[in-house]
C-alpha cells in the first residue's frame, strides 16, 4: 500500500496578521535607537549596510500592497511553499530597491511608520481569501502573509548579528511560522521518510529517501533549535559550523543534511 499523502500544513490567518504586525513593531522600536554610526555598520549580506537592510525591513511589506493593485488571479496556481525556491532568483532585484529606499528615505522611522500604517489599512480591506499575483505565482492574501512573517524574522536576526547590543525580540507567532516553513520546505525539496528533522517546540518533519520509520526512535535524527535551523535554512550558518559548534545534533547515516541547504538565500 503506498505510503498516506502528507496533508499541507495550514496557518490560521488572524494570527498570521498579528505575528507579521507584532514583529513589523519589534523592528520600528529597535530602528528608533539606532545611530547614525550603527546604520553605516556592514551586515552579513554582503554589501548590505544595517541601513539598506532595514529599508528591506519596510520593502516586505510594501510588496502586499504591490500585489494588492494588480488584478486578481482568476485562480491560484501556487501555494506558500513554492515561495522559499524562487527567492534566490529575485535576490538582484531585491537588492535594488532596498539600496534604492535606502537612498530616497534618510527618515527610515518615517519610512517604516508610513508602511506600517498603509500595510494595516490594505489588509483592513481584503479578506486572506484574496489571490495575489506574487512572484511565485497566484496565492492567497493569507499565504502570503506566511512568507512576510519568514522576512521579518530572518531579518530581525540579522539585524541583531550587525548590532549586536540591539537585541531585537522575536515574536513568538511569527517565529514559529518562520520555522514550520523552511522545515516543510526541506520535506518538499528531500521527500521521504527515513530522516526526523525536529526543531522544538514548533516543527518535526519527516524527509530524505531510505527506509521508512514507523515506530520508535527513528534511525537518522536532526534536532536544533529554531533560530540555529532558520540560519542554517537561510544560508546564514554553514551545516559544518553548526556541527562543530554542537548547534545541531545529527545520527545515523541519512542524517547529514548539509548537500541540501540552503533553502533559501
Amino acid at each position: 500500500m503506498p505510503p498516506a499523502k502528507k496533508r499541507t500544513r495550514t496557518y490560521d490567518p488572524v494570527k498570521t496578521r498579528t505575528a507579521v504586525l507584532a514583529q513589523f513593531g519589534n523592528v520600528r522600536a529597535a530602528v528608533r535607537t539606532l545611530t547614525p554610526e550603527q546604520l553605516a555598520l556592514p551586515t552579513r549580506l554582503g554589501e548590505w549596510t544595517v541601513r539598506d537592510l532595514v529599508a528591506h525591513t519596510g520593502a516586505a511589506l510594501m510588496a502586499v500592497g504591490r500585489f494588492l493593485d494588480r488584478p486578481e488571479p482568476a485562480r491560484q496556481d501556487a501555494t506558500v511553499l513554492d515561495w522559499p525556491s524562487g527567492t534566490s532568483a529575485r535576490s538582484g532585484a531585491v537588492a535594488d530597491l532596498a539600496h534604492r529606499l535606502a537612498e530616497q528615505n534618510p527618515d527610515l522611522d518615517a519610512l517604516l511608520a508610513g508602511t506600517g500604517r498603509d500595510f494595516e489599512e490594505r489588509l483592513a480591506g481584503h479578506p486572506g481569501t484574496r489571490l495575489l499575483a506574487t512572484n511565485a505565482g497566484a496565492m492567497p492574501l493569507a499565504d502570503y502573509l506566511v512568507t512576510r512573517a519568514v522576512e521579518l524574522v530572518v531579518h530581525t536576526d540579522d539585524l541583531n548579528a550587525a548590532v549586536p547590543s540591539l537585541d531585537v525580540p522575536q515574536d513568538r507567532q511569527a517565529l514559529a511560522a518562520c520555522t514550520r516553513l523552511l522545515a516543510d520546505a526541506l520535506a518538499l525539496k528531500a521527500p521521504g521518510g527515513s530522516t526526523e528533522v525536529r526543531i522544538p517546540p514548533y516543527a518535526v518533519v519527516q524527509c530524505v529517501e531510505g527506509p521508512r520509520h514507523t515506530r520508535g526512535t527513528p534511525p537518522n535524527v536532526v534536532e536544533t533549535d529554531p533560530l540555529t535551523w532558520i540560519r542554517l535554512a537561510t544560508g546564514r550558518l554553514a551545516w559544518k559550523d553548526a556541527l562543530d559548534a554542537a548547534r545541531v545534533s545529527a545520527s545515523g547515516e541519512r542524517a547529514d543534511l548539509g548537500g541540501l541547504l540552503p533553502l533559501l538565500a
